[in-house]
């Protein structure tokens, strides 16, 4: 890293629930609502992008751990807007706390962990698991 973000450093991401963000069985009644795993993908890129400016070229981030408490349903076509704070740093990990609101409440809030990584090392990683036994 370049230098290590303060605490209080933060990332948001806004968007609209889309068709690509719900649940994939909303039949029979249950209504489309942004699916978990989804917000978790959006929380992580939320992360990720708000240490961009501490990271040498040939680094980046990955998640490592999250922690999540989803607490409401949000509707197709509903803006939502995700906020990651900054609450540690140590080593190659940077800790994040976060909170997902959409119009009318406060939707999931968690703890999420990144780790900094060597894209070149990260790569040979990969690749060893790749080759063939």
């Amino acid at each position: 890293m370049k230098n290590r973000p303060r605490i209080g450093t933060t990332g948001e991401l806004k968007f609209i629930v889309g068709q690509e963000h719900v649940i994939d069985f909303a039949a029979g009644g249950m209504p489309a609502v942004l699916s978990t795993p989804r917000l978790v993908a959006l929380i992580e890129r939320t992360a990720r992008e708000s240490l961009y400016t501490f990271l040498h070229d040939n680094e980046r981030t990955v998640g490592a751990e999250i922690e999540i408490r989803h607490l409401a349903p949000t509707p197709l076509g509903q803006p939502v807007t995700i906020t990651t704070r900054v609450i540690g740093s140590e080593a190659r990990t940077v800790d994040f706390q976060f909170e997902v609101r959409d119009a009318h409440e406060i939707i999931a809030r968690g703890l999420h962990k990144r780790a900094v990584i060597s894209v070149e090392s990260f790569a040979k990683r990969v690749a060893r698991k790749s080759a063939p036994h």
